[in-house]
């Protein structure tokens, strides 16, 4: 009985990491194909964007803050993206990559966090 317990937690466990790595495979291939609109079905609600050498806005809505991503990949020719690392500390994690365009590129940060077993995006930093 105890290892058919151990055998279903570790099932579940399983399942659960597996579906967390899908969510975010979907937000590098967003990000590496620089689709906005597929990018945006991983933010949360709202988020915090910072841009280049704008203003950092705190708690932006989803919408708002895909419009804005949207306008900066479009005015800067961003074209691909290349993960440099990322690191998880409990229910959240940091992503950090270089988005592509045909200059020097620019440095990324997403935060990320667990909800509803789902990793969503809460922060946003392009420098």
């Amino acid at each position: 009985m105890k290892q058919l317990l151990v055998l279903l937690v570790a099932f579940f466990t399983m399942q659960l990491s597996a579906s967390a790595q899908s969510d975010v495979d979907a937000i590098v291939q967003s990000l590496k194909s620089a689709d906005v609109t597929a990018l945006t079905e991983h933010f949360d609600e709202f988020l915090d964007l910072k841009l280049l050498d704008k203003d950092e806005v705190k708690n932006m809505g989803k919408n708002q803050a895909g419009l804005a991503l949207k306008a900066f990949f479009s005015e800067q020719g961003i074209k691909g993206f290349d993960k440099v690392s990322d690191r998880e500390i409990g229910s959240t994690m940091y992503m950090t990559g270089k988005l592509k365009n045909s200059g020097k590129g620019y440095n990324i940060t997403l935060m990320l966090k667990v909800k509803n077993n789902k990793h969503q995006i809460i922060t946003i930093r392009i420098s």
